[in-house]
């Protein structure tokens, strides 16, 4: 499931910069995450970034965008069609993902 944010963000700013997708913008009040770019950092980390760094532990997985890994990781490459390694992780299926603690 893609990651949302929920209302109690203070705004920080903290969770942007961490994400790998871009898919961390600042919205009217709060920040907010696109599903349609949210992978739930699977290719590229074995946890979200976005809730490492969150000090209020607001970033949390959303049950209206349910996911699987595979899902994600397909998505990953689609966005990160040049990453020759994230590429060849994905080929040999050996990759970071929350999925495989």
């Amino acid at each position: 499931m893609a990651t949302h944010i929920t209302a109690d963000c203070i705004n920080c700013g903290a969770c942007e910069p961490e994400c790998p997708n871009e898919a961390i913008s600042e919205g009217d009040e709060i920040y907010v995450i696109d599903p349609e770019l949210c992978t739930e950092c699977v290719g590229f980390y074995d946890h979200e970034a976005c809730q490492a760094v969150c000090p209020v532990e607001c970033c949390l997985p959303d049950p209206g965008h349910v996911e699987d890994e595979k899902s994600l990781i397909e998505r990953a490459l689609r966005l990160h069609p040049d990453d020759e390694e994230l590429k060849q992780r994905a080929t040999v299926d050996n990759y970071p993902s929350r999925f495989r603690k």
